[in-house]
């Protein structure tokens, strides 16, 4: 951002053909992006985490294709508990 040595933020995003914010946050920190990507942890605790070792492997491991349609309704007919989008978790 060569501009921001004589111009405002704004001024200088402009003339670089970029966003106030994104010249806002570029001060904050000039690195690049992909230098300070971190792993994103999970938002969500898996829904199957409990259940997973003991009961979904088993099932895999009994019969080699089955489907994750088939695996999330024998999981939901054992366990009512378990919303209907745990199909997603697995």
């Amino acid at each position: 951002m060569k501009y921001r040595h004589t111009h405002t933020a704004p001024a200088a995003a402009a003339k670089a053909a970029f966003s106030r914010t994104t010249a806002y946050r570029f001060e904050d920190d000039p690195g690049l992006l992909h230098q300070k990507a971190s792993k994103r942890e999970r938002r969500r605790r898996d829904p199957l985490a409990d259940i997973f070792e003991a009961e979904v492997v088993p099932l895999l491991v009994a019969s080699p294709g089955p489907r994750a349609f088939g695996i999330c309704e024998e999981m939901r007919r054992r366990h009512p508990e378990l919303a209907e989008g745990v199909r997603n978790a697995l």
